[in-house]
């Protein structure tokens, strides 16, 4: 008896075929592939449509938010101590958000975080409804939304290595940067249209609601907390952190950079209000399009870094396009054409998130994983922290000398420390 065969044969009528050969990919596919390639990864696409969502409302919130402080009090000085006072707590907190972050859950400590935001939201949008809101009540509520952001912001920082492999990060770096510029499109373009049909009650309404997305996509992530072997004393590992970012040159020179761009240039976008109302004298609805060409230009900006990944020469890039950025701000700062500076502010903000998204790619790069919640705080206090301490300065200067020439002098000086980086630091032009 013949043993059974392995193998099944073929049927003898069916025909034998040629190997139909694959089809090359287009050179489209193969871009738009490499650009998005972050998005294979299941937990960071599910993060990334949820974050992307609470920052529209974030965004909304923000261009209502600024328009309600200066119809209340007509003062630039308040536009700035209001983004100053939501900043604030990044100095004060993120250090030790940082180590929490390195010590406990990043995802749970993110969710805490987007519930005091969501609570905040809501406070305000029931004080404007009822009629009651004052400018105390906002400062206070923008200093306790900063606070929740000090610990959650090392949380998110820290977690997104974990959402890819090395290889992917700073094309997920990148994407994280679209979704916020995503928003700061769409969202003041929204804010204009409900600002115009419902009120200010609604955008701060919507901001609320739009935090039980990303809690959602938070609570689904299949991510695992690994607690470090033998967690030390916070104060221990606070300064522990704060020496390797010291004795590490390059992140050194890295946070100084990213401190001194956001110091700069930021009250670009703080000051935009009071070119809409009176430079170009109109309303809301300018200034909310004014957002969107600067948030439309980071977009392009963001998947200019994406599409890139980790290339050579991204600390001499970096460097020249903050300098680039500093001549664009004075560009603005001088331009009294409407249609002119709605293009300034495309390529201002393309040009600002090709720098803030290659200097973070960087950080994260160099950053070990078991020390990264505390890198990634330093760097946010440096980074974020000289949002508001710019926005201050700037306010205050622009109600004495004007808008135009602080945005002058500030660009002035991004230039001058471009070259003085590019001139003197061996680190950066390095990497």
């Amino acid at each position: 008896m013949t043993p059974p065969s392995n193998t099944i044969d073929a049927p003898p009528e069916t025909p034998v075929t040629e190997a139909i050969e694959p089809q090359p990919v287009s050179l489209g596919a193969r871009v738009f592939g490499r650009m998005l390639n972050a998005f294979t990864f299941r937990d960071f696409r599910v993060l990334w449509f949820g974050s992307c969502t609470s920052s529209i409302g974030t965004w909304m919130q923000y261009v209502a938010q600024n328009w309600l402080v200066l119809s209340l009090t007509g003062s630039a000085f308040y536009l700035g101590l209001d983004a100053f006072l939501q900043q604030l707590p990044i100095i004060l907190f993120m250090l030790l958000g940082g180590v929490l972050a390195d010590r406990f859950d990043r995802r749970k400590t993110l969710i805490v975080s987007q519930y005091i935001q969501m609570a905040s939201a809501f406070t305000l949008a029931g004080l404007y409804f009822s009629g009651h809101v004052k400018i105390w009540h906002i400062l206070v509520l923008s200093f306790i939304t900063g606070t929740a952001q000090s610990f959650g912001g090392p949380a998110s920082q820290a977690l997104i290595p974990s959402l890819v492999d090395k290889k992917g990060l700073p094309n997920a770096i990148a994407l994280n940067s679209i979704q916020f510029n995503l928003a700061r499109l769409i969202g003041p373009l929204l804010a204009g249209l409900a600002l115009a049909a419902y009120g200010m009650t609604m955008c701060f309404s919507l901001n609320g609601l739009s935090f039980v997305v990303v809690i959602a996509a938070l609570m689904s992530l299949r991510v695992k907390h690994i607690p470090p072997a033998a967690p030390k004393r916070i104060r221990d590992e606070l300064i522990g952190g704060l020496k390797f970012v010291r004795d590490e040159q390059s992140l050194l020179e890295l946070t100084i950079l990213g401190a001194s761009m956001t110091f700069l240039a930021f009250s670009m976008t703080t000051l935009l209000p009071l070119f809409a109302r009176n430079i170009f004298h109109q309303d809301v609805g300018l200034y909310s399009r004014l957002m969107a060409f600067s948030a439309a230009g980071s977009v392009v900006g963001a998947l200019i870094v994406a599409w890139l990944g980790k290339f050579k020469n991204m600390g001499k890039t970096a460097l020249a396009v903050q300098a680039v950025s500093g001549l664009i701000i004075i560009a603005f700062g001088l331009s009294r054409m409407l249609r002119l500076s709605e293009i300034i502010l495309f390529f201002f903000g393309m040009m600002l998130m090709v720098v803030f998204s290659s200097v973070t790619s960087l950080v994260q790069l160099i950053a070990p994983n078991e020390m990264r919640g505390r890198v990634m705080s330093i760097y946010m206090v440096a980074f974020r922290g000289g949002m508001p301490l710019g926005s201050l300065i700037s306010g205050y200067a622009a109600s004495k000398i004007g808008a135009p020439i602080v945005l002058v002098v500030n660009g002035t000086l991004l230039v001058l420390i471009a070259i003085y980086f590019f001139m003197r630091s061996k680190t950066i032009r390095g990497l």
